[in-house]
């Protein structure tokens, strides 16, 4: 059993509740390829921790199911 139902540690969180399962605007805006297409659910997700927060994928996402968790020091 997980402990959460999302990783909240990695820069990029996907609201798994709000994505629409088969698009994949957020991943194909990511100049670092950080994000993938989960094949079992549909849904998006961060599968390396590397990201440079310059938030194409949160801007693009129709329903507002990615957020680019900024740290402290860059907001």
């Amino acid at each position: 059993m997980a402990l959460a139902d999302q990783r909240t540690d990695v820069p990029v969180t996907i609201d798994a509740s709000l994505c629409i399962a088969g698009c994949t605007l957020c991943v194909d805006m990511c100049p670092l390829d950080s994000l993938a297409i989960d094949e079992q659910s549909g849904s998006a997700y961060m599968h390396v921790d590397e990201c440079w927060y310059c938030g194409p994928c949160a801007a693009r996402c129709p329903t507002g199911a990615v957020t680019v968790n900024m740290p402290y020091l860059i907001r």
